[in-house]
């Protein structure tokens, strides 16, 4: 069994050498594209240098029958030949993925412990949706009222945490749709998680402790519950995550979670941290804390400045762009609802895009949930106008990340004029620890001296890599083309 496995690893990496090698030679990829590590491998490899032309494509071809033949054999090395880390093998093989580098390797042995681990205890953490019980999340709090008792899960959590584009969400959602589909599990984006929390919290107003009505409903529909995009900036949502994750975790609930940020550094600077504190405790408790610490950024990879980022005032090639796409439909003003009879006004839409001035979307009291709404109708967003940012305009800013943030979950296309570079966009958003890099203290330094649109701030200061990584992904050949074939199969919400 062991050597079947240890097989199976050494030729997945293989065979992605003679892939890589076979797109070298093609003229497809650049030298560069290879990548320092399958540059060195390839031209030292005894066997994979030695091939050439259709050789290679013949012994590719050959080595790939072998290695599925043997991944579909009774012999695997996972749980039932299933879980994220055989799946991310065969990718790779494929050629559906790039590879990866240790780092990821390491978080996906983690993720597929946990799989296991979960596969071993699916019963006593009533994991299957049909042999659980059918109490509703309130009639089972009711019955918590004359019989108290806590069911905490005999498996542990995992939160992930690493740098911009190191494949964190991407790693989560192949571990997630690895698991049975008939297991009590639920995918959603930290920001989206939220707002139906506060939702369910305005249906149970009167009720002694809503959060607890709440959290076993949430634990009624979702026992592994799986939040991409951990962030905490909302004074709202710190002050009732403690009390509601001790709930969820008293019902049984197992965290999965992605973020930028250590668990000791989320919500760092926010107002009545200390209230806060307590659920970096829980967390720690609940769930095992395992960090990517890899530099590269996957979603740079891609072929980008492919797309429709225009810098400069292009107002009247964004209209142009924005009326190419819509086709023969006319557009116009269109209502949005949003949540709780919220509505968003578009000022102009039709075929499943709109239109927006930047001050329309971001320089108003708008935020994830009318984002939310607003991506459930459309797929395409032309936004003109977007500012470099500052001291002067931080809220915007904050938004305006939300804003992409929103649209890359939802895989939308984004149109947009903007001031600079995405990078240029950010550069006056610092971390207080580039602050002090750029502007050291001394006797003889005067603060007459610093840039006084400045705008230091940790938690932007940490969200806007994770923008700017965004954007350019979202401005690639890559993504563009997966969009146009979302939108092409009805993936995409459409009007």
């Amino acid at each position: 069994m062991a050597a079947i496995c240890i097989l199976m690893r050494t030729s997945a990496r293989f065979l992605q050498q003679v892939r890589c090698l076979c797109r070298f030679q093609r003229g497809e990829i650049s030298a560069n594209r290879l990548g320092k590590t399958n540059r060195v491998s390839i031209l030292n490899h005894p066997v994979v240098g030695a091939l050439v032309g259709r050789e290679a494509d013949r012994y590719l071809n050959q080595s790939l029958l072998f290695f599925r033949a043997v991944c579909t054999s009774g012999g695997s090395c996972d749980v039932g030949g299933a879980g994220p880390l055989l799946e991310y093998e065969k990718r790779i093989t494929s050629g559906e993925l790039v590879g990866g580098d240790s780092f990821q390797i390491d978080t996906l042995q983690a993720l597929q412990r946990l799989y296991e681990e979960l596969v071993e205890h699916e019963e006593s953490c009533q994991l299957d949706r049909y042999k659980s019980s059918q109490k509703s999340g309130r009639r089972r709090w009711l019955w918590s009222r004359f019989m108290p008792q806590s069911t905490y899960s005999p498996v542990k959590g995992l939160y992930l945490y690493g740098g911009v584009g190191t494949g964190k969400t991407m790693l989560m959602d192949l571990f997630f749709n690895q698991l049975p589909s008939n297991w009590r599990k639920k995918r959603i984006h930290f920001h989206d998680f939220m707002l139906n929390v506060h939702s369910r919290l305005q249906m149970h107003k009167g009720v002694a402790d809503p959060l607890e009505v709440v959290a076993a409903e949430i634990s009624d529909e979702s026992i592994l519950l799986c939040l991409d995009e951990f962030m905490v900036t909302d004074v709202a949502d710190a002050l009732i995550l403690n009390r509601l994750f001790c709930h969820l975790f008293s019902n049984g609930v197992v965290l999965v979670s992605t973020s930028n940020r250590a668990p000791d550094q989320l919500y760092e600077g926010g107002l009545q941290r200390d209230l806060f504190l307590p659920f970096i405790e829980t967390l720690k408790e609940r769930c095992v804390i395992h960090e990517i610490s890899s530099s590269t950024d996957y979603r740079k990879m891609g072929s980008a400045e492919n797309g429709y980022y225009f810098i400069g005032k292009y107002s009247g090639l964004l209209r142009e762009k924005f009326h190419q796409l819509i086709g023969a439909e006319k557009p116009g003003p269109q209502v949005v609802e949003v949540v709780m009879g919220r509505k968003l006004q578009v000022p102009l839409g039709a075929n499943g895009c709109a239109y927006f001035p930047f001050e329309d979307l971001c320089d108003r009291p708008l935020g994830a949930a009318d984002y939310f709404g607003l991506f459930k109708k459309f797929h395409t967003l032309a936004l003109e106008g977007v500012p470099k940012f500052g001291i002067h305009n931080r809220t915007a800013a904050y938004r305006f990340v939300t804003l992409v943030d929103v649209m890359y979950e939802n895989k939308a296309r984004l149109l947009c004029t903007a001031e600079a570079s995405p990078v240029e966009l950010f550069e006056r958003i610092v971390t207080v620890m580039d602050a002090q890099k750029i502007y050291p203290r001394s006797s003889s330094r005067s603060k007459k001296t610093d840039d006084i649109d400045l705008c230091v701030d940790n938690e932007l200061g940490f969200a806007k890599d994770r923008t700017i990584s965004r954007l350019t992904e979202m401005n690639s050949k890559e993504y563009l083309e997966q969009h146009e074939a979302n939108v092409k199969d009805n993936k995409t919400p459409q009007k």
